[in-house]
């Protein structure tokens, strides 16, 4: 009995510390979605549909709480982002420009952000578990704002019209509460209502404001808070001892409005946040039990939310608004993902993970205007990871994690006489450590 009290006086303590930090500065590297959760998954380039990777593991399939047995873990990844944008000089309408030419990269280098849950097996065949973790997010912030320009002040806007500095700032975190059942030998099931929270900042828009619906909600205004539910259910089947086949699909979660940026986003400031669905299938020989191989594919649905999806052009006068139902966004596409991993386990103490994965890119060359505020250029990871058993209850966990540089480039169309080349980048590391334990 002492020992299951101290068991629960630990999760209960861990607990308090993820929500405690939760709120820090999220980033992700799959348009604004994390690229897996915890340690195990990270180590794989995001890879876990199939293949339990402990608790955590509960938030890309909530059908492997039976898998992950008794169990509690805590992680803190630490998020290198380097982002940057490249405007060109081209001079137009009488040697006026309608962007500051030159090249800025973001401050902001490093972010903090921990995750972790714990899950208990209620009997043979059912689980109950929970994960808190940072879904997403996007942060910017340049010194130099690009719409403080030449052209602007020939129209009659004076210097500093635009203030400094020029950036957004999107987190995201997600509470799921997991219930697994063992449907028989081969099949599991599981489902997870999900509460997510997230807040948005935006500064140095102030351009914008005479194209919005709603001008007073458009920049400046600091965090606006949005909360709302939606659900994650999970498969998972086992034919035989050598595959295993995962399936999840987490539904769109429907979020209150971002009411201080009501004249930012399209519908009013509304900002849900997309459905995405995975597949995969993992694959362990008989031949040489310690290896385990694992591919699958996962897609975002981007498009389903019209604040990011809607394209960005506002030129003509009859155009939707800013803040409208139709108004203006990043123009995102569904993003498609390909991952594969490998899992060597080399004795009782090292277990060792390696993956790569791969984006669709999700943005038009056309759209790259606003997309300076949020330049989501990643589609190319590799991963390596490890895991090291203290004794029979404790287990350290560390990934590392390089999503290689990548660009889009394009011409600013939507600020009307001048059509500058814009390029963007983005390139990031990720180091994650955690701590499991196991009862």
């Amino acid at each position: 009995m002492t020992k299951y009290v101290q068991n629960q006086h630990m999760i209960a303590g861990m607990a308090g510390l993820i929500l405690l930090g939760a709120a820090g500065s999220a980033q992700a590297t799959n348009g604004y979605f994390a690229n897996g959760y915890g340690a195990g998954s990270k180590g794989m380039a995001g890879a876990g549909v199939a293949v339990p990777t402990g608790v955590l593991s509960l938030a890309q399939n909530p059908a492997f709480g039976n898998k992950v047995g008794n169990s509690a873990g805590f992680c803190l990844t630490t998020f290198a982002p380097s982002r940057s944008i490249d405007i060109d000089s081209t001079d137009s309408f009488g040697g006026f420009q309608a962007l500051v030419p030159g090249k800025e990269t973001s401050k902001n280098d490093y972010f903090f952000i921990p995750c972790g849950g714990a899950n208990w097996r209620l009997n043979e065949r059912m689980s109950l578990g929970f994960v808190v973790y940072g879904n997403g997010g996007m942060n910017t912030e340049y010194d130099t704002n690009i719409f403080d320009s030449s052209l602007l002040q020939f129209s009659g806007a004076p210097a500093g019209f635009s203030s400094s500095p020029l950036g957004v700032n999107l987190e995201q975190v997600f509470i799921g509460l997991n219930v697994s059942y063992q449907v028989n030998e081969q099949l599991s099931l599981g489902f997870a209502p999900i509460y997510a929270v997230q807040r948005f900042s935006a500064t140095g828009l102030e351009l914008f404001q005479s194209m919005s619906s709603d001008p007073a909600n458009v920049t400046n205004n600091d965090d606006s808070w949005s909360r709302g539910w939606g659900f994650n259910v999970g498969l998972l089947y086992e034919p035989n001892a050598e595959w295993d086949i995962g399936i999840s699909y987490r539904s769109r979660i429907w979020m209150s409005e971002f009411d201080r940026y009501s004249g930012l986003f399209a519908e009013q400031g509304d900002f849900d946040i997309p459905a995405t669905l995975l597949i995969g299938a993992g694959y362990t020989p008989a031949a040489d039990p310690r290896f385990t191989f694992t591919a699958e594919y996962q897609r975002i649905y981007y498009s389903q939310i019209k604040a990011i999806a809607n394209g960005g052009t506002v030129i003509d006068p009859t155009d939707a608004l800013l803040g409208d139902d139709d108004g203006p966004g990043f123009g995102w596409k569904d993003m498609n993902i390909f991952r594969v991993g490998a899992v060597y386990r080399h004795d009782e103490k090292w277990t060792f993970r390696s993956g790569v994965s791969y984006a669709s890119q999700f943005i038009d060359d056309e759209e790259v205007l606003f997309n300076t505020l949020a330049p989501a250029t990643i589609q190319w990871h590799a991963s390596v990871g490890a895991t090291y058993a203290v004794n029979d209850n404790w287990k350290i966990h560390g990934a590392y994690t390089h999503a290689f540089s990548n660009s889009v480039s394009g011409r600013n169309e939507t600020i009307p006489f001048n059509e500058q080349d814009i390029e963007l980048q983005m390139s990031q590391n990720e180091f994650i450590l955690g701590a499991s334990y196991s009862w």
